[in-house]
C-alpha cells in the first residue's frame, strides 16, 4: 500500500471538499488530470473548480466528506465515503429546497509522480436530484 498516495487521497476529501481550500485542487492536479464522472468528464484544476467544486458549494454550502475506508494498490487508491450538508443554493440547476442530504459513494483515483492524474466517482447521482426535484428544487 502506498501510504503518500493514501495521504494526497485524504487531503483532497478533508481540504478540497471539507475545508474548501482551493489551493489544494491546484497542487495536487495537472492541466492533464482528467476526472470521470456520470455523465462527465472534466480536465485539469480550471474545470473540475468551474463545474463540480463551485457547482457542489452553490448548492451545498455545508458540504461535508466522511472517510469511511480506503483500499490502495500501488499507484491508486480507493476511498468510500459518506457526503452530508443541506440543499441551501441554487447550484446543480435546481432550486434550493433547505433539504438535509446524505449518501454515500467511492472516488478511485490514480496517483503518477504525486499529482492526482486521474478520477472516478460513483455515487447515486439520480436519487439526489430525484429526491431534490420531489422537495421543488
Amino acid at each position: 500500500m502506498n501510504n503518500d498516495n493514501v495521504a494526497r487521497s485524504l487531503r483532497w476529501f478533508e481540504e478540497v471538499w471539507n475545508q474548501r481550500r482551493t489551493e489544494t485542487i491546484d497542487e495536487l492536479l495537472t492541466d492533464e488530470s482528467c476526472g470521470e464522472l456520470e455523465g462527465a468528464t472534466v480536465r485539469g484544476p480550471k474545470e473540475f473548480k468551474e463545474h463540480v467544486h463551485a457547482q457542489f458549494l452553490a448548492a451545498f454550502p455545508d458540504l461535508k466528506f466522511t472517510v469511511e475506508g480506503t483500499v490502495a494498490e500501488g499507484d491508486e487508491v480507493v476511498i468510500r465515503w459518506r457526503a452530508t450538508g443541506t440543499h441551501q443554493g441554487d447550484g446543480l440547476g435546481l432550486k434550493a429546497t433547505g433539504q438535509p442530504i446524505s449518501f454515500r459513494g467511492m472516488t478511485w483515483q490514480q496517483f503518477r509522480d504525486g499529482k492526482l492524474v486521474g478520477g472516478w466517482d460513483c455515487w447515486n447521482q439520480e436519487a439526489l436530484m430525484s429526491k431534490l426535484r420531489a422537495a421543488g428544487g
